[in-house]
C-alpha cells in the first residue's frame, strides 16, 4: 500500500528522492512516525496523547479524499482541517504554475512588482466593485494586522490620533498574533497571552438562536444597535474601525440575522468609522459567492482574504482596500512618516499570486460557485434531515458550504451539549472515514457546534457519505 502511494507521489507531485525512500517500505514509514513524534510540534494539539497513541501524518490527497501514511482513506469535509483546501487536494495545474513561476523568479520583496502579483490584483479587484489596491502578505493574521495598522496610522495623520480603538465582536476571530488576539472574540484562543495592546474594544454577538434582546421585535436591528451602544459608550470620536467576519467561522458558524448589517453600515457612515470584513474563511467562494459580504450588499473600507485564496497550495493572504483609504498614504509626499511604513516578507513570494491565478480559474471553469450553492443547499437539508431526527442537533446555520450543527442537552432550555460529547461525534466519524470539525478552545462551555466547509468541487455521492456518516455517528454516541 505504502509503495503504491509513493509512486502516485513521485508520479504526480515530483517529490524529493529522500521523502521518496521513506514511502516505499512499512519500517521506513515507522521512521517517519517516530521522527514526528520526536521533533515536530503540532498546531492546536496536546502532545501528552502522542507518548501512547500516533501522531496523524498525512501524505496524499484527490479531490475530497485523503489518505495517511498508515494508508487509511478519508473524506475530507473541512478542507485541510482549517477551511482552506476550496478547490480540492491533488490540482496538478496549480502545482505546475507555482513550479514554473519558482524556477523562473521565486522571490522579490514586495518594493516591487511582479507579473503574477500584478495580474492576480486586477483578476481580484474585478470581483470586488468599489475596491481597488491590493496589498500582499503570507497569513490571514499577518493582513488583518496590517489593517490595524493602517487604522492606527490614519488616526496619527488625519484625526489627531483620536479615532484609534478597533471594534471587534464576540464569537468573532482574526488570527494569532499578538494584535489579532488583541480583537479576538473567543476568550479561550487568547487566555493566558495578555497583556494585549490597549484599544481593542468588543460588541455583542449577533447569533439569534442565543438571542440576547428576547424582548426586541427585530432581533437583527437590535444587534446591531448594540454594536451603537458600544460606540457612544466609548465615544465615537474615539473609533477608527470595527473588524467583522460576514459570517463568524470558529465561533459557532453564525450566519447573519435579516436586517443586521444593514443597519452596521448605517452606524458606521454617521459615525465615521471605517469597516473591516475579514474574509479569511469565507473569501473566495465558501459562501457560493466570491465574498462573503457580496451575500448581504455591503460596502467595505477593508477585505482581508487568506485560507482559499490559493487554496493552501502557497501561502498568500491579501489585504484590499479603497482608493479612498490608500490616498490617505500618499497625500504629504515630502514626509519621510507619510506612507505606509510596513512590509511583510512572504508577501514577496511570487508562489503565491501565481496559485491564486490558477485557483481562480478553476473556481470559474469549472463553475464552483454554482456547485457551492447547489450542494451547500443539498448540504443543509441533510443536516436539518438529521436535526429532525436527533435531538441532541439544536440548531443548523450556513450559507454555501460552510455549515455548523449546534449540539445540545435539551432544545427547550438550549443547554450546550458537554464538549467532549461533541468531541466524540467528530471522533467517531474520523474512524468511519470522515473528517469533520468543532467549534474548540474557543468559548468556555459554549463548543458545542460542528462545523463542515468541504472542498466547492463536492459532489452528490460525497454530501450523502458525511450526512450518512454523521448520522451514525450521532446514534453512536448518543443512542
Amino acid at each position: 500500500m505504502a509503495s503504491a502511494k509513493a509512486e502516485f507521489l513521485k508520479k504526480h507531485y515530483k517529490l524529493g528522492k529522500i521523502i521518496m525512500n521513506y514511502m516505499h517500505d512499512g519500517n521506513d514509514n515507522r521512521h517517519i512516525i517516530e521522527a514526528d513524534r520526536n521533533h515536530v510540534w503540532h498546531h492546536l494539539s496536546q502532545h501528552k496523547q502522542y507518548e501512547t497513541v500516533d501522531p496523524p501524518i498525512m501524505v496524499e490527497g484527490k479531490g475530497l479524499r485523503l489518505w495517511d501514511i498508515k494508508g487509511r482513506e478519508y473524506l475530507d469535509a473541512v478542507s485541510g482541517g482549517v477551511w482552506t483546501v476550496n478547490v480540492g487536494y491533488g490540482r496538478v495545474s496549480i502545482a505546475d504554475a507555482v513550479r514554473d513561476q519558482l524556477v523562473k523568479l521565486n522571490y522579490f520583496a514586495g518594493s516591487a512588482g511582479s507579473v503574477g502579483a500584478a495580474l492576480f490584483s486586477e483578476r481580484l479587484i474585478e470581483k470586488m466593485p468599489g475596491m481597488s489596491r491590493v496589498y500582499y502578505a503570507n497569513s490571514g493574521s499577518e493582513a488583518n494586522e496590517k489593517v490595524f495598522k493602517m487604522v492606527r496610522q490614519i488616526s496619527a495623520r488625519h484625526h489627531g490620533g483620536r479615532k484609534w480603538k478597533i471594534l471587534f465582536r464576540e464569537r468573532d476571530y482574526h488570527g494569532t498574533t499578538l494584535g489579532t488576539l488583541a480583537a479576538c472574540g473567543q476568550p479561550q484562543r487568547s487566555a493566558d497571552y495578555g497583556p494585549f495592546p490597549p484599544g481593542f474594544v468588543e460588541v455583542p454577538h449577533c447569533l439569534e438562536y442565543r438571542n440576547q434582546y428576547p424582548d426586541a421585535p427585530d432581533y437583527g436591528l437590535a444587534a446591531a444597535n448594540a454594536i451603537e451602544e458600544v460606540i457612544l459608550r466609548e465615544g465615537p470620536d474615539t473609533i477608527g474601525a470595527i473588524c467583522l467576519e460576514p459570517i463568524t467561522a470558529g465561533g459557532g458558524v453564525i450566519t447573519p440575522p435579516v436586517g443586521y448589517w444593514p443597519r452596521v453600515q448605517e452606524i458606521c457612515k454617521k459615525y465615521n468609522i471605517l469597516l473591516h470584513i475579514d474574509e479569511v474563511v469565507c473569501g473566495i467562494g465558501r459562501t457560493g459567492r466570491w465574498f462573503g459580504y457580496q451575500n448581504y450588499d455591503i460596502k467595505p473600507d477593508f477585505v482581508t482574504v487568506a485560507k482559499g485564496v490559493a487554496s493552501g497550495y502557497a501561502a498568500i493572504s491579501c489585504m484590499i482596500t479603497t482608493e479612498a483609504v490608500f490616498d490617505l498614504f500618499k497625500d504629504s509626499p515630502d514626509d519621510p512618516l507619510n506612507y505606509f511604513r510596513d512590509i511583510s516578507t512572504f508577501g514577496g513570494c511570487l508562489s503565491g499570486p501565481v496559485a491564486a491565478l490558477e485557483n481562480m480559474r478553476i473556481i470559474e471553469d469549472e463553475e464552483l460557485l454554482e456547485n457551492t450553492r447547489v450542494m451547500g443547499e443539498r448540504f443543509m437539508t441533510g443536516l436539518n434531515g438529521l436535526m429532525a431526527k436527533h435531538p441532541v442537533i439544536g440548531d443548523v446555520r450556513g450559507k454555501g458550504l460552510f455549515c455548523g450543527a449546534e449540539l445540545v442537552k435539551d432544545r427547550i432550555t438550549k443547554e450546550p451539549m458537554d464538549e467532549k460529547l461533541v468531541q466524540a461525534v467528530v471522533k467517531q466519524c474520523m474512524s468511519d472515514g470522515v473528517i469533520i470539525g468543532m467549534t474548540n478552545r474557543s468559548l468556555p462551555g459554549m463548543n458545542n457546534t460542528l462545523c463542515f466547509s468541504p472542498a466547492l468541487s463536492i459532489n452528490d455521492d460525497e454530501t450523502n457519505q458525511i450526512i450518512d456518516t454523521l448520522d451514525k455517528a450521532l446514534t453512536s454516541v448518543f443512542g
